[in-house]
C-alpha cells in the first residue's frame, strides 16, 4: 500500500501528527493520504491509563475539544506534593517551594487511553486511516538509503518459524515520509537513531520504569480532581531515585505508581517490589486497604530532556514524541510535548509536500519549527532538572530545581549534564547489599503474576520469542556471574528466570508470553544484549 505519510504508533503524538496533517490538506485543498499503524488490538490498548495532562498542546489542534466531547472529564482540585521519609513518616511541601513546573492547577487528570481513543475518532473522521493490530516490525529504505515506509509484522508464525494455518504475510506500507512515533525505546526508532548517527552529539539517553495499578475506591477515600506526588522512601533507602504518584480520576477510580530511575546500582533492587512496598506508607496504605485492585500495567519512560534529545530528522522520516524523548521531567508530563512535536512534524511535512510533492528528503526544516516553538523553551527552561537530582539527590537536587525554576525561569546560565548511561550503572552484585522485600500480602501488595494477568497485554505461548538475545552465552557467563542476573528482578512482569541451576546448569528461560511491553529489559540490560523486537500481532 502506498501513502503520504505513515505513521508508526497512536500515541499522543501520531494522532497528533495525523490530524495536523488532514488538517493542514483541508486548509489547502490538497490531497493528502495518511495511514497510521498501532500494535495494540485496539487504540488505546497499550497506552498505561491515568495521567496527568496539560491541555496545552489540544488547544492548538482541537480548540473545540470540549465541544467535541474529549474525556477530560476530571480537572485538577488539590495538588500534593511530599518528601517521604520512612514508611510511617512524610513531609508535605509548602506550595511556595515546589518548582513551578510540578504545579498542575489547570491540567486534567484523564485516562490516557481513552483520551487517545478519542483522538483516533478525531483522525478517522479526518479520513486518515488507522489500523489496529499491526506492529511495524522493520524499516523500509529505499536505494539512496532514505526511509520510504515501514514493514508489518507477518501474523500465525509458529516459535519453531512455522507458519500456521491462521498465517498471513505482512504488508509493505511504502511513504514518501515516515513518523516513527511508537513511544520509549521504539524498535524501530533505536534502530533508526544508530544508523543515522541521530544521537552523536546529545548526552546519553535517561529513563525510568514507570509501574502503575488502578483501584477503585469507595466515597470516604476518594477525592476527584486530587493530585499526589512524592520523593524519597522507599526508593532512597536503595539508593536509588525516583518518586511516587497517585491520581484521584472520576467513577472512583484511583491510579497509583511509582517511576524509578533506571540508573540504579544495586542490582538487587527490584523496582516491582518498590512499588508494592510504597503502598503500605502509612498515609496510602488504609485507602488500598479498603479498595479494590482493577488493573496493572508498566512503561518505561524517557527522560533525558534537552540534553539527550537526538536530531529528530533523517532522510525520509521523522522522530517524535517519547520515541526522540521530548518528556519534560520536571513536569512529570510527556502527553502535551508529544503531541506538539507530532504537529510540529505535520507542519514540516506538508510544507515540503506543497513545495515539491516529492518524498524521501531530509526534513532538516523541522529544526527550525521546533527551535521556534513553546516545546523547545520548555523542554530548555526544564534541560538541568533531571541532572541536578541524578547528581546532588532528591533534597539538594530539589533545592536547586527550587532556585533555578521559582527564582530564574529555568534560565541559570548553567547547563547540569548526566553523561553516563543507565545500563552502565549496575556494580556487581557481591559489591552490593543484598535486599530482602517482604512477602505481597494479596490485599495491598501483590506478586507479579497476579499482576500480569490485570495488564492490557497478550500473547499466544506459540509465536516467535519477541525478547531476543545477540548472544545465547551473556546471561549466564556475565549477568549471572556478575549481577546474579538482574532481569530477574528490573523486569515487572517475571519474564526472565534462572533455571536448572541447583541441578549445576543454569540456563535463561524467557516467559515471553508475560512481557507487558515497558522496554525495561532493553534499556537496562548491563551487557545491551536483550533486544525487544516486535511480537506477533
Amino acid at each position: 500500500m502506498e501513502y503520504d505519510v505513515v505513521i508508526v504508533g497512536a500515541g499522543p503524538a501520531g494522532l497528533g501528527a495525523a490530524i495536523r496533517l488532514r488538517q493542514l490538506a483541508i486548509e489547502h485543498g490538497t490531497e493528502l493520504s495518511v495511514c497510521v499503524l498501532e500494535k495494540g488490538s485496539e487504540v488505546g490498548a497499550h497506552i498505561l491509563s491515568g495521567a496527568v495532562f496539560e491541555p496545552r498542546a489540544l488547544n492548538e489542534l482541537l480548540p473545540d475539544w470540549k465541544d467535541r466531547g474529549a474525556p477530560l472529564n476530571t480537572p485538577v482540585t488539590r495538588d500534593d506534593v511530599s518528601l517521604y521519609r520512612s514508611e510511617s513518616s512524610a513531609i508535605r511541601i509548602p506550595d511556595l517551594f515546589v518548582p513551578k513546573p510540578m504545579h498542575n492547577l489547570g491540567n486534567y487528570i484523564v485516562s490516557l487511553g481513552n483520551l487517545c481513543r478519542w483522538l483516533g475518532e478525531q483522525a478517522e473522521a479526518l479520513e486518515v486511516d488507522v489500523f489496529p493490530g499491526f506492529p511495524a516490525s522493520d524499516v523500509l529504505f529505499d536505494d539512496d538509503g532514505s526511509v520510504n515506509g515501514v514493514l508489518t509484522g507477518d501474523m500465525g508464525v509458529g516459535m519453531d518459524g512455522e507458519q500456521k494455518d491462521a498465517y498471513a504475510p505482512g504488508m509493505a506500507l511504502y511513504a514518501k515520509y515516515t513518523i516513527f512515533s511508537e513511544g520509549c525505546r521504539g524498535h524501530l526508532g533505536k534502530q533508526l537513531i544508530q544508523k543515522f548517527e541521530l544521537d552523536k552529539d546529545a548526552s546519553p539517553q535517561h529513563y525510568g520504569i514507570g509501574i502503575k495499578e488502578l483501584w477503585k475506591v469507595p466515597d470516604e477515600f476518594f477525592e476527584p480532581g486530587r493530585v499526589i506526588h512524592g520523593a524519597g522512601w522507599p526508593l532512597d533507602e536503595n539508593g536509588a531515585s525516583g518518586g511516587a504518584f497517585l491520581y484521584h480520576l472520576n467513577d472512583n477510580q484511583v491510579s497509583v505508581g511509582l517511576i524509578a530511575d533506571l540508573n540504579y546500582r544495586n542490582p538487587w533492587l527490584n523496582p516491582f517490589m518498590e512499588f508494592q512496598k510504597f503502598k503500605h506508607h502509612a498515609s496510602v496504605r488504609p485507602l488500598f486497604e479498603a479498595s479494590e485492585r482493577i488493573a496493572y500495567g508498566a512503561r518505561a519512560i524517557t527522560k533525558g530532556g534537552l540534553n539527550s534529545l537526538p536530531t529528530m530528522h533523517m532522510p525520509g522520516a521523522l522522530l517524535v514524541g517519547c520515541n526522540a524523548g521530548t518528556l519534560n521531567v520536571a513536569k512529570i508530563k510527556g502527553s502535551h510535548t508529544a503531541m506538539k512535536s507530532g504537529m510540529l512534524a505535520a507542519e514540516t511535512i506538508h510544507e515540503k509536500l506543497a513545495a515539491d510533492g516529492k518524498g524521501g528528503a531530509d526534513l532538516a526544516t523541522f529544526d527550525a519549527h521546533f527551535k521556534a516553538s513553546w516545546l523547545h523553551d520548555e523542554l530548555h527552561r526544564t534541560r538541568s532538572f533531571g541532572p541536578a537530582l541524578h547528581k546532588f539527590g532528591a533534597l539538594a537536587g530539589g533545592a536547586y530545581n527550587y532556585i533555578d525554576q521559582n527564582w530564574f525561569g529555568g534560565r541559570l546560565p548553567v547547563t547540569l549534564r548526566d553523561e553516563h548511561a543507565d545500563h552502565t550503572q549496575l556494580k556487581p552484585a557481591a559489591e552490593c547489599p543484598r535486599i530482602d522485600y517482604a512477602k505481597p500480602d494479596g490485599k495491598v501488595s501483590f506478586d507479579r503474576l497476579s499482576s500480569v494477568f490485570l495488564s492490557s497485554t497478550n500473547h499466544e505461548e506459540d509465536q516467535p520469542v519477541h525478547l531476543t538475545l545477540l548472544a545465547d552465552d551473556v546471561p549466564i557467563v556475565t549477568n549471572l556471574s556478575t549481577y546474579e542476573s538482574p532481569e530477574q528482578r528490573y523486569c515487572p512482569a517475571g519474564v526472565y528466570e534462572i533455571v536448572d541451576r541447583e541441578a549445576g546448569n543454569p540456563r535463561l528461560q524467557i516467559n515471553a508470553q508475560n512481557c507487558v511491553h515497558c522496554k525495561t529489559c532493553d534499556i537496562k540490560d548491563p551487557t545491551q544484549n536483550i533486544v525487544w523486537v516486535s511480537p506477533d500481532p
